[in-house]
């Protein structure tokens, strides 16, 4: 249910956010030329209120994602745990709805090799 932009380079990630409408950020932490971190860091120099996740293959560097607003050791969650958690941040940017009452999320049925696959194509 969600449209993904994908990035091969942190300068053409900054690229993209540049241009606005941007509901969140899902990063690596190691990256060439630019960290997670740092991408993260001049993100939220342009749109403070867009949160962000960085990723990492280990523990050891969760001091290095000091930018983002959650840090997700890869494999400690199951690809449906990494959703919730992108559900719950886009909700809290959106804030409350106003004068609607809340519409059921239906999600349609994905096998687990396809949601791995959106989040390594979104990383």
């Amino acid at each position: 249910g969600y449209r993904v932009l994908t990035a091969h380079t942190a300068a053409e990630a900054l690229e993209i956010f540049a241009t606005g409408n941007i509901d969140l950020v899902l990063s690596d932490l190691i990256m060439p030329q630019m960290d997670g971190n740092e991408l993260v860091r001049r993100m939220k120099t342009m749109a403070p209120e867009v949160p962000a996740i960085i990723l990492s293959g280990s523990v050891k560097n969760f001091e290095r994602a000091s930018s983002a607003d959650a840090f997700l050791p890869k494999g400690a969650c199951t690809p449906i745990e990494v959703l919730e958690r992108i559900r719950v941040m886009i909700a809290r940017k959106r804030g409350p709805r106003k004068h609607r009452e809340q519409e059921p999320v239906v999600m349609p049925s994905m096998g687990r090799d396809a949601i791995a696959d959106a989040i390594t194509a979104a990383s």
